[in-house]
């Protein structure tokens, strides 16, 4: 972010040819990082890449790319797990649209709850996993022992006993 000296860089998104070997070379180094096992990517997940704008560039590639290496399931990494916005949102949304709830408060309210129980269940997998060992934890969810701390107290504010859940059978 420095100017020392300045360049001019084409954006990423006039950029196509260069999206993905980006997104792999950046998906190997958050595997390597995060200790996971073999992920790839979709089909859908590369036609998302390539046509999606890129306003935030590489930056933005990158967040994407550790959104979707924690949210994937399988070791497949699908278009939904970037979760970008915008106009060209990657992928179709799917035929269930008609049965979406019109009350977009109410539905709001329950997608943050959904998305906040699956984040405090990778949590608990992950501790798990570490056999409690908060920092290998942090590190392989990819974030800091001090976030995982906050976390781990948010849990217990929603009235989770977080220790029985880590020594509960599964």
């Amino acid at each position: 972010r420095l100017s020392v000296f300045p360049l001019a860089w084409r954006p990423l998104r006039e950029r196509t040819a260069d999206i993905l070997p980006l997104a792999e070379r950046l998906l190997a180094k958050y595997i390597s990082k995060m200790k996971h096992t073999a992920v790839r990517f979709s089909p859908q997940a590369r036609a998302c890449l390539t046509t999606y704008a890129w306003p935030g560039n590489v930056r933005e590639l990158d967040n994407a790319i550790q959104r979707a290496l924690i949210l994937q399931q399988g070791g497949l990494i699908e278009a939904p797990d970037f979760c970008l916005a915008g106009p060209v949102a990657c992928a179709p949304l799917p035929v269930l649209v008609e049965s979406l709830p019109l009350d977009t408060a109410e539905s709001s309210g329950a997608l943050g709850d959904d998305l906040r129980r699956r984040e405090f269940e990778m949590i608990i997998e992950t501790l798990r996993a570490e056999r409690g060992r908060r920092k290998e934890a942090a590190e392989r969810l990819g974030i800091s022992p001090r976030t995982l701390r906050y976390k781990l107290a948010q849990m217990r504010d929603a009235g989770m006993d977080v220790e029985a859940c880590l020594f509960a059978a599964t």
